[in-house]
């Protein structure tokens, strides 16, 4: 008898466990944010939230969480409950380049890649009264020139890029540090600084098309969809000098594979939506290839990733104070 009730009892755990499986999501998801309201990161992640409901049944509430470059917020996903009820939307400087910080997460061991969100194109764009239209030119100029060109270091994404530049061309620039892209923007319209790199392509696109600064390259490896008349770095001078922005969703390690699936379906289905398509092109984001919008894809994705940058960052010893 008392192997009978222990069968029941595991019969019925089974059956409870199997209905909150079935069941999922059963209440809002949280989404968060790693940064404040207003920029391209928190304008990708409403827009799919709003899209992604339709799918789960559920809302997906945004949560922004600033600070620390986006690390407090990442830090938080790191510890919530693997139940699928709480996922980010992450980027190079949150799963890469946060190793400039000291945290108490491990950005390869602590998490569940989702999917592949998008590729974002960022551009190298320069003051107009600067004597070169291409990065060819630049470094031309840079050798009868040296020690004239500064380049904004307004975070780690930039710094490494700057740092990267210099290895390619066996060129210097000063670094001048900036706390924001917004100031050293409105720095490089007026002259006051030579170049600057820009994470969001729909800042500087304004800017380029009014006459204000010029773009010299795009540093993905191919043109991008929402800006296809701005060239390659390969194409200008500068061969192998890629930094593209990413945008991707990441869940607590040990979130069910079900569930995964769940949340990656839905994302999928967001992406493919006409409107969502034209709204990510309004905001210059490149949606990702549908091999990489997969939990392997992102995977595979952000080791390449950290293989590249993480070298260049330590051997330049790139930290917080870059910031």
């Amino acid at each position: 008898m008392r192997g009978f009730w222990a069968a029941l009892s595991l019969l019925i755990l089974a059956s409870v466990v199997g209905a909150q499986a079935q069941t999922y999501p059963s209440r809002p998801i949280t989404l968060i944010v790693p940064f404040p309201p207003g920029g391209s990161t928190d304008a990708a992640a409403r827009i799919l939230a709003e899209r992604m409901r339709a799918s789960l049944g559920q809302s997906v509430v945004i949560e922004n969480v600033g600070g620390a470059g986006g690390s407090i917020a990442v830090g938080r996903v790191a510890r919530a409950a693997p139940d699928g009820y709480t996922f980010d939307i992450g980027q190079w400087d949150t799963h890469v380049g946060s190793i400039i910080y000291k945290l108490d997460y491990d950005l390869e061991k602590d998490f569940e890649p989702i999917a592949l969100v998008s590729n974002n194109p960022q551009l190298m764009v320069a003051k107009n009264d600067l004597p070169a239209k291409t990065l060819a030119e630049l470094v031309a100029w840079m050798k009868d020139n040296p020690g004239k060109i500064n380049f904004v270091n307004q975070n780690a994404a930039a710094n490494v890029t700057g740092v990267m530049f210099e290895n390619l061309t066996k060129q210097k620039v000063q670094f001048i540090p900036y706390r924001g892209a917004g100031p050293a923007m409105t720095d490089l319209v007026s002259g006051t600084v030579d170049l600057l790199l820009v994470v969001q392509g729909a800042v500087a696109l304004p800017q380029i098309r009014a006459g204000k600064i010029k773009a010299l390259a795009n540093l993905s490896p191919k043109r991008s969809a929402s800006m296809p008349d701005i060239p390659t770095a390969d194409e200008t001078g500068v061969p192998g000098l890629y930094m593209s922005g990413w945008f991707g969703f990441f869940a607590p390690k040990g979130t069910p594979k079900d569930v995964i699936v769940t949340l990656n379906n839905a994302m999928v289905q967001a992406l493919a939506e006409p409107a969502v398509r034209a709204r990510f092109t309004e905001l210059s984001l490149d949606v990702a290839s549908r091999e990489q919008q997969t939990p392997e894809g992102l995977a595979a994705f952000q080791k390449a990733e950290i293989a590249k940058w993480w070298p260049i960052i330590k051997s330049a010893g790139i930290g917080v104070q870059a910031q």
